[in-house]
């Protein structure tokens, strides 16, 4: 998918300051994610759900760096419109080690009850 270029036409609203707020967002869940995995691996001596952690703490770094590179491509004189692939990508798979982090917290949480 070859991204999207048009010329920036005066003040294009807040919908790129949006779009720049929502992979931050992302960010901040994913590192909230992380540090939950993080905790429940250290607590209960599963060194995999530290892993899962340490993976989910680099995704965040990594989407941190894709919203600062989105905000510059929305704030310039040429509007890029769509992300590039990859950053859909490693947000699905990010999105789906995180659900399979917070799954396991859970379940291997509910074993000290």
């Amino acid at each position: 998918m070859a991204p999207h270029i048009i010329p920036a036409t005066g003040d294009p609203g807040l919908q790129p300051e949006r779009t720049a707020l929502s992979w931050n967002r992302t960010a901040f869940a994913i590192a909230v994610n992380a540090l939950l995995s993080l905790r429940m691996g250290l607590v209960s001596s599963e060194p995999w759900l530290v892993a899962i952690g340490a993976l989910l703490l680099a995704a965040a770094g990594a989407v941190v760096v894709i919203a600062v590179v989105r905000r510059r491509q929305l704030s310039g004189t040429h509007l890029v419109i769509t992300a590039p692939r990859a950053a859909f990508i490693g947000v699905a798979l990010t999105t789906f080690v995180a659900s399979v982090g917070g799954i396991a917290s859970v379940l291997i949480g509910g074993s000290f009850a």
